[in-house]
């Protein structure tokens, strides 16, 4: 994959037209911009000096946000790119910050966006990826709406996961369409003043999802190849792809799926971690789960190298006020995918398990192929 991607320059797949914003602007010319545009990000400029980013993600994290706040409270400082950015390096920035969009710098100049469609786009040509199937790498168990569902349900699963988008299903688990952060936005602030921490407590809340959910939605069997999930993406604009297995919900496939496996192939001396999902409460914490990532990865490495790890963290109250964890977790080694998740009480707990159940994975893939071999011979 690395042969592949190295003969990629930024130049190639950059975009030289985009919104911009500036600082003074607000929240409400920002939402439409993007709504116009397409672009979750959107750089801010002032005097022709490249500030930041401003994204539906940093407006649905702080919440206090309304139509009148002005960018410069919401911006996100993003890395910047330069036209000798390597393509897996822009994927692992993207991965690392959870971000759409990233800024092409010459001093303090934007001239460019690369956007995780263009890396998308970059997937869907190389033919190594039509040897890796969508099952290695979609995300399962996946979270869903029902049609008969409440516009507030779709909102609580973006922010528990920080994501984008959410797929809609009808009573038999079968995927119908996609709401999005567009539908949300389109329908709580038309004439809303109020911000997104009062959002449940808004009448727009309580909207069906089947009144706004885009229907247009296409899905990828579970056996398909990244390379056509890539093209159809590609060819239709869609960030997200409900996986089935015939008619039913298995998975699901976004853009952030494929730069992952790009970043995953980054040559690094060292093993690339990132933890995310953290409220500023827990990060206390870190320190712990890294130091149970690392004893782990040291035994796993004398098995295979792993190439890159990512953890998400999601947190919700299960009964009172004690909060439950839920971490996903995903570990590219050995041209392989290991995808895992485990829930519990107890933060710190619950990564040691989940970092043990690598662990044994790891094992049991090894005895695998130690089988076969014997097999073989």
């Amino acid at each position: 994959m690395r042969s592949q991607l190295s003969g990629i320059t930024v130049k190639e797949i950059m975009t030289s037209e985009f919104p911009t914003i500036g600082p003074e602007g607000r929240a409400a010319e920002a939402l439409s911009k993007m709504k116009e545009s397409g672009f979750q990000e959107i750089p801010v400029v002032e005097n022709g000096n490249y500030l930041g980013m401003a994204s539906y993600g940093s407006i649905l994290r702080k919440g206090s946000v309304t139509p009148d706040t002005k960018v410069k409270n919401f911006i996100r400082n993003l890395p910047t790119l330069s036209m000798d950015t390597e393509i897996t390096k822009i994927a692992e920035h993207i991965i690392a910050n959870n971000c759409r969009q990233l800024a092409v710098i010459n001093g303090k100049k934007i001239i460019g966006v690369v956007s995780r469609s263009s890396l998308t786009k970059v997937a869907a040509g190389m033919k190594i990826l039509k040897d890796i199937k969508v099952w290695e790498i979609m995300t399962t168990p996946v979270e869903s709406v029902r049609e008969d569902g409440m516009l507030d349900d779709a909102l609580e699963i973006m922010r528990k996961l920080d994501i984008m988008t959410v797929p809609v299903v009808d009573s038999n688990i079968m995927p119908i369409g996609i709401v999005g952060m567009k539908e949300i936005i389109d329908n709580h602030w038309k004439t809303e003043t109020k911000s997104f921490g009062d959002f449940k407590k808004s009448s727009k809340a309580q909207i069906t999802i089947e009144s706004i959910y885009h229907g247009a939605v296409k899905t990828i069997e579970w056996d398909a190849t990244i390379g056509h999930a890539a093209s159809l993406m590609e060819e239709n604009r869609f960030s997200t792809l409900p996986v089935v297995d015939g008619k039913e919900l298995v998975g699901i496939l976004t853009e952030f799926d494929i730069v992952e496996l790009i970043s995953a192939s980054r040559e690094r001396e060292a093993l690339f971690v990132q933890i995310s999902g953290l409220d500023d409460e827990d990060k206390f914490y870190t320190d712990a789960m890294y130091a149970d990532i690392e004893a782990e990865m040291t035994k796993i490495s004398k098995i295979y190298r792993p190439q890159s790890l990512t953890i998400f963290v999601a947190k919700y109250h299960d009964a009172g006020n004690k909060n439950k964890y839920s971490l996903s977790g995903r570990l590219f080694i050995h041209g392989t995918v290991i995808d895992l998740k485990e829930v519990g009480w107890d933060l710190v707990k619950v990564n040691s398990d989940l970092m043990k159940k690598m662990g044994q994975q790891v094992t049991a893939m090894k005895d695998s192929n130690v089988s076969f071999r014997k097999r073989k011979k």
